[in-house]
C-alpha cells in the first residue's frame, strides 16, 4: 500500500510541472529520443564521496562495469553509509515503476532536449512528496542534473545485482504458461537451494510465457535449464530431420 501511495503521489507531481512549463518548452517532450551514451564514472565517484564525508569504508558486494554499474555502487556505498539500503531500494524501484506507468513522465526523464534545471526542480519536487529518503533525492538529483535519468531502469537493477549479493540472495527466474502451484514452487526452492548450497539464499521469481507451451525454464547464477515444451518440440523436430544412416543399422 505504501508503494502505491508514493507512486500515485508522483505522477500529479510531475503532472503540474509539465502544466507550469511555459509553451516554448512543452514541444521538447515530444521530440525523438537520442540513443544513449556512456554514463560519466567521474559523477556517480563524485556522488560516492560527497554523499557522506564519513571515514567508514564500504565495500560493494559485486564488481559491476559501464556507466550504470558504476552509479548503483556509487548508490550503494552511500545508502550502506545511510544504513538505508532497504529504503533506497524500495523508492528507486517506485520511481521506475511510475515511469512505467506513465508514458509522458518517462519520455520526460528520457529527453535530452528537457533543461537540466527543469529536470532537477521535477525530480527535487517528486521526491520531496514521495517523501524519498535523502540519499535517494540526492542521487536522483544527480542523475537529473547530468542527463542520466534515462538510465534509470538499467541503475536500478544494477544497484539490485547489488543489495541482493548484500543479503546473500541468489535470484532463480522460472517461466511458465500458467503460475506454479504454492506447492510446487515449494519444492521447486528447496531444489534450487539445495543446488545453490547453503551460505545462499534463493529468490524465486515467476514468470508467465505461453509460447513455451508447457514445462518450465529456470535461470539462475548464469545457468539455464530449458524443460519446455516448445524446446522439446525443436529438438525432436531437428532429429526428425536428420538422415537415417543405414550403416549403423
Amino acid at each position: 500500500m505504501a508503494m502505491a501511495g508514493r507512486i500515485r503521489s508522483i505522477i500529479p507531481v510531475f503532472n503540474q510541472i509539465l502544466k507550469s512549463e511555459s509553451r516554448t518548452q512543452r514541444p521538447a517532450l515530444q521530440r525523438a529520443l537520442l540513443c544513449p551514451t556512456t554514463a560519466n564514472f567521474e559523477v556517480s565517484r563524485n556522488y560516492a564521496t560527497a554523499s557522506n564525508k564519513s571515514e567508514v569504508k564500504v565495500k560493494v558486494p559485486l564488481a559491476l562495469f559501464g556507466g550504470s554499474g558504476n552509479y548503483a555502487s556509487a548508490l550503494y556505498i552511500a545508502a550502506v553509509k545511510a544504513n538505508s539500503l532497504d529504503k533506497v531500494e524500495t523508492e528507486l524501484f517506485d520511481l521506475v515503476e511510475a515511469s512505467q506507468r506513465s508514458a509522458t513522465f518517462s519520455q520526460f526523464i528520457r529527453d535530452p532536449s528537457v533543461p537540466a534545471d527543469t529536470r532537477v526542480k521535477a525530480m527535487t519536487d517528486i521526491c520531496t512528496a514521495a517523501k524519498f529518503s535523502e540519499v535517494t533525492k540526492n542521487f536522483l538529483v544527480v542523475l537529473a542534473e547530468y542527463g542520466r535519468l534515462k538510465y534509470i531502469d538499467s541503475i536500478a537493477n544494477k544497484f539490485q545485482e547489488l543489495t541482493m549479493a548484500h543479503r546473500g540472495e541468489v535470484k532463480a527466474i522460472v517461466t511458465t504458461v500458467i503460475p506454479l502451484p504454492a506447492e510446487e514452487e515449494k519444492e521447486l526452492k528447496e531444489t534450487l537451494q539445495d543446488i545453490i548450497g547453503e551460505g545462499k539464499k534463493v529468490k524465486l521469481e515467476q514468470k508467465i510465457d505461453p509460447s513455451i507451451l508447457g514445462g518450465l525454464v529456470v535461470e539462475f547464477s548464469e545457468k539455464l535449464f530449458d524443460m519446455s515444451i516448445k524446446t522439446r518440440a525443436r529438438q525432436m523436430e531437428r532429429f526428425l530431420r536428420e538422415p537415417v544412416n543405414l550403416d549403423n543399422l
